[in-house]
């Protein structure tokens, strides 16, 4: 039974790093957000965590209810596929609201340029934006950040289809202990990859220069998550 067990936790490892890994929607939206609202680090890795603990926490929740009731797999996993159809669409949804919010946002940013008159004859112009010349009228803090809790909301929606039947297998030999500990290897994993890719891909868009791509952040942001929900959606991932 050990020896079964440790290949189920190593199973379990080995499926929650790469479920995570080749599923941009599991860090993409976050890399693309912090760079358009301009996140710390600290603040990223905030959000991606308790974004990560709803994520795989409901799906843990979920298996180990339909083990105490005697739920049978393939009627959990049909609820699974329901609730990800929903957060699919969700961060579809959210992709164009942003994204529109973003556009709007750009064309109101825009360069423009303003011509004064000195003396009778005398004039200059200088060119300027809003967006970076005047950051204590138009880029306050928001006074409520409701982003943050749309993602939770759509990461705690979305299921982490690998877990139930994860879950399952030793369920099914009465060994509780067994069942808790593939559930705590897979979230750690899931949760550990997710802000490790986050940080490397803050840090990387950093390093690059967007600075001429900066006004279209927010766009450019709604553009990465509508992308990540067609992908779910779509192409299954």
């Amino acid at each position: 039974m050990a020896v079964e067990m440790n290949a189920l936790n190593i199973t379990a490892a080995t499926i929650g790093f790469f479920h995570t890994l080749l599923g941009p929607d599991h860090y993409l939206p976050f890399v693309m957000i912090a760079w358009a609202r301009k996140w710390s680090g600290l603040k990223t890795m905030m959000v991606t965590f308790l974004c990560g603990i709803g994520h795989v926490g409901s799906s843990v929740v979920l298996g180990l209810a339909g083990v105490a009731i005697g739920i049978a797999v393939n009627k959990l996993q049909w609820f699974e596929s329901v609730r990800g159809n929903l957060a699919a669409w969700l961060m579809i949804g959210f992709g164009v609201a942003y994204l529109v919010w973003g556009l709007r946002s750009a064309y109101r940013n825009r360069p423009h340029k303003h011509i004064h008159f000195h003396i009778p004859g005398v004039e200059h112009e200088h060119i300027h934006d809003h967006h970076s010349e005047h950051v204590h009228i138009h880029d306050h803090p928001e006074k409520v950040n409701i982003t943050p809790w749309v993602l939770f909301i759509i990461f705690a929606l979305g299921p982490c289809e690998p877990l139930i039947p994860l879950v399952m297998y030793p369920a099914a030999k009465n060994d509780m202990f067994g069942m808790f500990m593939v559930a705590a290897v897979f979230a750690v994993v899931t949760i550990c990859t997710m802000l490790m890719v986050v940080a490397f891909g803050q840090r990387g868009v950093k390093l690059l220069s967007f600075s001429s791509m900066q006004r279209y952040s927010h766009a450019i942001a709604g553009a990465s998550i509508l992308m990540c929900g067609l992908a779910i959606q779509f192409m299954g991932l």
